[in-house]
């Protein structure tokens, strides 16, 4: 997707407007930023402007990542629902629940199996999900961590958190689908930079010719 091509609907401007009217976020770093926004916006609560966490250059490998292809993992249906400029994975379908195992966490060890390490890891649902992530040996890109519930949601975000693992997450038992599938959107809408060109070799000087000696006129001969 190119986020140039993105039409901006006028309730979309609207709705930024009035947000940045009454937040000011210009302090924060570009893509913090975006992420920032774009989940209040989702859910019209000012608060995840102080209850997200997150780190700016983290999230810059992310979005390079994403834009290259790397594939994006979600936990439910209405995560991937809410992106929809984008193809996703979700095994909740497939998966099964069994003694100590949910079915969200089952789908995500399936998701695993099929997309392997470098994933973009989307949990705005299950916190049991969000568990059996940091279980695997997953190596993601990064882990968009925002279930929500009073069971579960706070201590496995502080968990994503603890484990060194580069991620978006946020503080208290709020979270959910929309902002979920949002902070992924703000990453995938956000412009991509131009590559840089590559730099000019300088021209390598020529040897000067080697000057041109003067013709000596020759003496006349005398008789």
């Amino acid at each position: 997707m190119n986020p140039a091509a993105r039409a901006v609907h006028p309730i979309e401007q609207e709705s930024y407007r009035r947000l940045r009217a009454r937040l000011d976020t210009s302090h924060f770093p570009p893509l913090t930023r975006a992420v920032v926004e774009r989940v209040i916006h989702s859910a019209a609560d000012l608060d995840y402007a102080s209850d997200l966490v997150m780190d700016e250059g983290e999230l810059a490998t992310a979005h390079a990542a994403l834009h290259a292809g790397a594939p994006v993992v979600v936990d439910v249906e209405m995560v991937a629902a809410g992106i929809t400029r984008r193809d996703t994975v979700c095994r909740l379908r497939d998966a099964g629940s069994a003694p100590g195992l949910t079915r969200s966490a089952h789908a995500i060890r399936l998701a695993y199996e099929q997309v392997g390490p470098g994933a973009l890891w989307v949990i705005g649902n299950a916190p049991t999900a969000l568990e059996e992530l940091l279980t695997l040996d997953a190596s993601p890109v990064l882990v968009i961590g925002l279930p929500v519930g009073f069971v579960g949601a706070v201590e496995s975000k502080a968990a994503l958190r603890e484990s060194g693992l580069p991620a978006v997450s946020n503080v208290s038992e709020k979270g959910g689908s929309a902002v979920a599938s949002a902070a992924l959107n703000a990453l995938l809408y956000h412009p991509v930079s131009p590559p840089l060109s590559p730099p000019v070799s300088p021209s390598v000087p020529q040897p000067l010719a080697p000057p041109v000696s003067p013709s000596v006129p020759q003496s006349e001969e005398t008789s």
